[in-house]
């Protein structure tokens, strides 16, 4: 049964009375669900059996069974039930999602650990192999990125996004390897088993996730991020452009460790680009 669904009456199925209970139960979940029938009754000016027959109908076995339902709902949290009303026009959702990027900069900037950014950034500078491990999304996208800008720095390294896979490698990782992870919640079972075995083997690991997290207890070097979501669930998360922009720090880092070595790959990338495709070299470097 899909209570929200019944409750929201998307198909128009309940009568007025109904909609009535409906509407109370969506506003007000915190009260419906620690409310007697008769109080619930008295707020909506019905009848208790009125209660209970819309419960019924809703398809659960009477008020009791229908609270219980309700507050399942609220267990994902109520910004899934009662999401922020959105922004519409392209001018407002432009300014939403450019506002919520720079915020996340803006706080990203004051909490972020220096020490474990150059700590982490002296890791991988001194890898002889980097493996870089994400899932589910974003993390994905996040060590497809590192790894986007570290080989063009002449780093060797790897990015995985497959979970078995992850476990496999960690399993045969050897000497002078590096493993960086990435996890937005911090509660990946998957990538905290994968750390664990690297910490047995004596496998250097980083990790960017958010701090007292189950992933960074099992992490050597820990780069925390704590951003506060908004209400908006039909928004991309701002958490994003905070990940993306200690990515580009991290690179930096790596690029000035050894500019030697990073110039020279940057230059045999540039001339390939300029002899095959660019004409010079005013274009990006292969973004």
């Amino acid at each position: 049964m899909d209570l929200f669904h019944a409750l929201s009456d998307e198909d128009g199925r309940l009568s007025g009375l109904d909609r009535k209970l409906a509407q109370l139960a969506l506003d007000d979940v915190d009260f419906v669900v620690n409310s007697s029938i008769g109080e619930l009754a008295d707020r909506a000016g019905v009848s208790p059996p009125t209660v209970t027959r819309f419960c019924r109908r809703l398809g659960c076995k009477g008020y009791p069974d229908f609270k219980v339902q309700l507050a399942r709902l609220t267990y994902v949290g109520l910004r899934y039930v009662k999401p922020e009303v959105p922004t519409e026009t392209p001018e407002e959702v432009a300014e939403d999602i450019i506002a919520k990027a720079q915020n996340a900069l803006f706080q990203l900037h004051r909490q972020l650990d220096f020490a474990s950014l150059d700590m982490a950034a002296r890791l991988l500078r001194g890898a002889d192999f980097i493996q870089a491990f994400g899932a589910s999304g974003n993390s994905a996208m996040i060590v497809n990125e590192l790894h986007n800008r570290l080989f063009r720095l002449g780093c060797r390294i790897n990015a995985s996004n497959d979970h078995n896979m992850n476990a496999m490698i960690s399993a045969a990782a050897q000497p002078g390897t590096v493993v960086f992870g990435s996890s937005f919640t911090g509660r990946d079972p998957a990538l905290v088993h994968c750390l664990e075995l690297l910490r047995r083997r004596g496998i250097p690991t980083i990790v960017l996730t958010q701090g007292g997290s189950p992933v960074a207890a099992a992490a050597d070097v820990v780069i925390s991020v704590e951003l506060p979501e908004g209400k908006n669930i039909f928004r991309p998360t701002s958490t994003r452009y905070a990940y993306l922009a200690v990515i580009d720090m991290l690179a930096n880092l790596v690029a000035y460790a050894d500019r030697t070595k990073a110039m020279k790959t940057l230059r045999s990338i540039k001339e390939e680009l300029v002899s095959r495709r660019d004409g010079d070299d005013r274009q990006l470097l292969g973004d």
